[in-house]
């Protein structure tokens, strides 16, 4: 018998506009530029009125914002739902082909919203402050999976940081080439440079390595 609660019709709707907004959004903003689409431009594309909009979004921003928080949510409920005896290096790789593999899903559309966010410096800086969240998430996950406390031990924070470095990295690669360089390739690459240090599991606690020295 399942615990998880009922998604009534009205959320269910509720979902398919906010979806249907954000991809309409998204696509006009990728194509046209940041800048220089309106929100008028954007209700129209998605057949919606602008009364709608301003009911799921306060701006064209928070469309991408709320686009960043999803792939951040999908990289955290991942990792949480890898195998607890799994090595940290292949969680995290899974944990962050989540979004990656979206992307490469949906190629041609997926690489013109990337390339928006990344050349668009008001959206990279809104990309690099939800990461900041992620890295959070993404550490509290680390240490509750290694039974290892996140404010005393360095290990969970470092390991989440170089796994949105290779995040990172990827992303920009992809863009960078246009597509050319195939983005499964280019993480198996990113992670097998950093899982000996995130296979290095940090064990001692501080107190019993300053008592070592």
């Amino acid at each position: 018998m399942s615990t998880r609660p009922e998604v009534s019709l009205a959320q269910r709707k509720r979902q398919l506009v906010s979806d249907e907004l954000t991809e309409a959004a998204l696509q006009l903003l990728a194509l046209k530029g940041f800048d220089v689409v309106t929100i008028d431009e954007i209700v129209t594309t998605a057949g919606v009125s602008k009364r709608t909009f301003f009911r799921y979004f306060a701006s064209k921003e928070d469309v991408v914002v709320q686009f960043l928080t999803d792939m951040g949510t999908g990289i955290h409920a991942e990792l949480a739902a890898r195998p607890s005896k799994e090595r940290p290096s292949v969680a995290l790789k899974h944990a962050v082909w989540v979004p990656i593999a979206a992307c490469a899903d949906h190629s041609d559309r997926a690489l013109r919203v990337v390339q928006l966010i990344l050349r668009t410096p008001a959206l990279h800086a809104r990309f690099l402050e939800r990461q900041a969240q992620w890295r959070d998430d993404l550490t509290a996950e680390l240490a509750r999976r290694l039974g290892l406390d996140p404010a005393t031990g360095l290990y969970p924070q470092l390991a989440a940081g170089m796994a949105l470095t290779a995040f990172n990295t990827v992303l920009q690669r992809w863009s960078d080439s246009d597509s050319a360089e195939d983005p499964a390739e280019l993480t198996d690459r990113a992670f097998a440079v950093i899982a000996p240090a995130l296979d290095a599991v940090e064990t001692a606690s501080p107190s019993r390595t300053r008592a070592s020295r």
